[in-house]
Formats: C-alpha cells, structure tokens, sequence
C-alpha cells in the first residue's frame, strides 16, 4: 500500500517514533516525507542554511538497517532533528551565521550532537541563526505569514518546525532566541534551567546566559528531545552531576491535583500589543481560581538593562576576533554592540553578575505558592517586515535568572498571527514546568470542545 508522505509528517514525533521502532514505520519513508516537504516549503521559508537530501537518507536508511539488525535503538530512532547553524557538527559546515565563518566546517560534533546520534537521531540539516546569533536578521521568513519575521536569533529552527518541514530542532537562547521565535511561529519553545544542556562545541556568546533549548510540536515532543539533552559534561562548567531527569515521563502524566498559576506582567507590560493584553487578561480569568496575579518588586524594572550589560561584556570578550577581522563584513548592529560591549567598566559587569540571584530570591517566594507563572512570549505577533527579529522584552527576567521557560502556541490576533503563551517555573523544576503545561494545553483543549 502507497504511503501518503504528507500524513507522516503529520504524525507527532513520539508517535513517528514509536511507529518506526516497531517497524510499523520505515525511517526510509518518514524521511522522505519530511523532504517533500522541505521541496515543496523551503524556497520560501528559507529555514535551513545548510542541507544534503542524498545524506539525510543514507541515514534514514542506516537507522533501519541498524534496527533490522536486532540491536537496541535509541529513545530517537529515525526522527529527523534539523541544528541551528552554530551547533558544531563533524564534516557538516557550521557558519555561525556569518561570512567570516563560510568556510568553517568542524572536525568534532558538539557534546549535544554526540548525544543526537546516539539517540538514534537523524541530523537532517543546519538551520539559519541570526548573525553570530545576535540581532541581525537572517534569511529566514515566518511560515504562518512570510511578510512577517519568524523572530530570532534560532530563526531557521522555529520556521522549520512550524511549516512541517521537521518534527524537532535545537536552538540557543541568550536574550528571547527560542521562545520569542517560537512564539511567532507557532510551535513549542522549551528552554530549560541553566546548566541542564552542556553547551560544549556551541559558539559561546555569553557564557553566563547562553542556554540550548527545543523546538517541537506539543509538549510531549519537546520533552523527548529535551530529555536527551540534558546531562553533565566535564567542558561546561555550569552543568552540575546529577540523575538524568525523566522529563518525557513527568510531562505525561497528569498532574496530581489541579495546577495553581499566577500572572504576572512585568514592568514591561505597557509594551506588549493589545491584542496581547486582552488575550493574557481572558486567559487569566479563564482560570478563575487556578490563576491570581501578582506585582514584581521595583527591582525587576532592571532585568532587561542587568541582562544587556552581562550579555554584551561577554560577547566583547568572546567574539573579540571577529571585531579585530571583521571589519565591514559585520553588520552595523553587531559592531556596535561589540564597541559597546568593549567599553563596559568592569565595576557595572561585575555588579550586574549578582541580579540573577538577587532577583531569584523573589521569584523562589512566588514559586512556593504557584506551579508556574503566566506571562506573554512575546510582546505580540510577530511584526510585519524582516528589518528586526522583535523584541526580546519579556524573556530577558527569565533569561537572567536561569529559570525554564515555555511558550505554547494558544493564541493568535486577528490576521491569525500567532501569539503564544509563556509559563516559567522554578530552577531545576523542569519536569514539572513540562507537565504544568501539558495539562494547560489539554484544559483549554476540552473547554473548546465543550463550547
């Protein structure tokens, strides 16, 4: 019997996964799926920089032969993951997004494709990154609407989740560059908890804040994939030996007792978009007693300004050879954040180092009496026009204290842009942030049905 392409890659990644593990499923043909569609989509999306069909069917082809053979297959046999382009990958070009980079092709996988492969993981293609995943924008466009910006800096790894092209990819944050694009989109951000995902052989921006997250259809996709992620390596010091979490198993199961919320608008509230407001204001009351509201201290009026101040410190350190060679091969927007990163006195650096803490000690007093705290992605829809990726505004609290952040995809304005929603937990509380979520998800899911 013919195999419909199209209703492959409509499956989830757990169940393409399950279904090729049993052989109901060849990864042959779910591969070739994903590649009509890539055809058919990519030459107006634009989401992969780097991308070799014959390749990733060796690979397709080399994961069922390798189960037909008997031995154990890995909890990602045959799925198809697509990298954003600063995640080195062996004999694969890794251009960081610039041309300073064109012809850089790394010799060793990073620690996170190293854990892809041996998942059982297809590593389908390079995704467009924002220039050395700062704020310049790529080629990337918005699959929902391509007059619009698919956001950034893990541009390339949204869109290509978003127009079915891929069931899962992997990004990077640093300021908003998972869950704002994410968000745009349409998909499934998750960023977990700094020091969850060791970042060895990912261009470093800002050691302190820089944070690898996933790409994916539904929460429980994002979960596999997060979960293989996640570990200790020796490289990065700020991953910590612990036991792997069993972030998939959490997720899926049903929360004990009904979730308790809290909204929260941040001192930036007066720039997210109408449409925004109303649709964080309706949720919110939808909860009725599941959710109340609370006022940050005074203090986090600073976080945006506490987050740009390490942020550009630490990339004058860490991309100083690309201001000494770039010269005008650099965007305008990257040389001056490079200058102004060079002439950061060291007394702000060093005293904006101490905010994640300081901030996260209020936050741990909120958590004690929530599951996860409500707020918008994004300040809205992404924008119309590709001149900037948007504003990163209500990431960056979260960002600067390391706390897991996720966006779902429950809104849209009424051009039917998406709007997504973002619930942040406490460090460490991933799993139960993921299954936080899921039950959100699915709540809202069986009230729509029952209207």
């Amino acid at each position: 019997m013919a195999i419909d392409p199209m209703a492959i890659i409509g499956l989830s990644a757990l169940e393409a996964r399950d279904r090729m593990a049993s052989g109901a499923l060849a990864a042959a043909d779910y591969m070739r799926g994903c590649l009509e569609r890539i055809a058919a989509m990519d030459g107006e999306i634009q989401a992969f920089e780097w991308f070799d069909a014959d390749f990733a069917m060796r690979q397709a082809e080399g994961a069922d032969a390798h189960r037909k053979s008997g031995r154990p297959i890995g909890p990602l046999h045959g799925l198809p993951v697509a990298l954003k382009d600063i995640i080195d990958t062996r004999g694969i070009p890794t251009a960081n997004g610039t041309a300073l980079d064109a012809d850089r092709v790394p010799e060793r996988d990073a620690g996170i494709v190293e854990k892809l492969r041996a998942a059982g993981a297809i590593i389908i293609g390079k995704t467009v990154t924002t220039e050395l995943a700062l704020m310049h924008p790529g080629k990337t466009r918005n699959p929902v609407n391509p007059a619009h910006t698919p956001g950034g800096s893990s541009s390339g790894s949204a869109a290509a989740v978003a127009a079915g092209m891929v069931p899962l990819a992997v990004g990077t944050q640093t300021g908003g560059s998972v869950i704002r694009p994410a968000a745009f989109c349409g998909v499934t951000g998750f960023l977990p908890s700094t020091g969850s995902i060791p970042r060895t052989g990912i261009l470093a921006q800002s050691p302190t804040l820089d944070r690898v997250g996933v790409f994916a259809r539904s929460v429980e996709d994002a979960a596999l994939l997060a979960e293989v992620l996640f570990g200790h390596d020796d490289l990065d010091k700020a991953t910590m030996p612990a036991p792997h979490p069993r972030l998939l198993s959490v997720a899926s199961t049903d929360a004990p007792v009904r979730p308790q919320f809290v909204f929260v608008r941040t001192p930036y509230w007066h720039k997210a978009s109408q449409s925004c407001q109303l649709a964080m204001e309706e949720l919110a009351e939808h909860l009725g007693d599941g959710c109340f509201e609370i006022g940050l201290p005074d203090a986090f009026a600073e976080a945006a300004s506490m987050r740009e101040r390490i942020n550009l410190a630490e990339m004058a350190k860490c991309y100083h050879r690309y201001a000494r060679d770039g010269g005008v091969r650099l965007s305008p927007q990257l040389s001056e954040a490079l200058e102004r990163g060079s002439k950061m006195p060291a007394r702000d650096y060093i005293a904006a180092l101490d905010w994640p803490d300081y901030l996260y000690a209020a936050l741990g007093e909120i958590f004690q009496r929530c599951d996860a705290i409500i707020t918008p992605a994004a300040t809205g829809p992404a924008p119309r026009g590709l001149e900037s990726t948007g504003d990163p505004v209500f990431n960056a609290i979260w960002t600067l204290c390391g706390t897991p952040a996720i966006t779902l995809p429950l809104f849209s304005d009424a051009d039917g842009m998406p709007m997504g929603v973002q619930l942040v937990g406490p460090r460490g509380g991933d799993g139960r942030l993921l299954r936080t979520a899921r039950w959100l998800v699915k709540h809202l899911e069986t009230d729509g049905q029952g209207d």
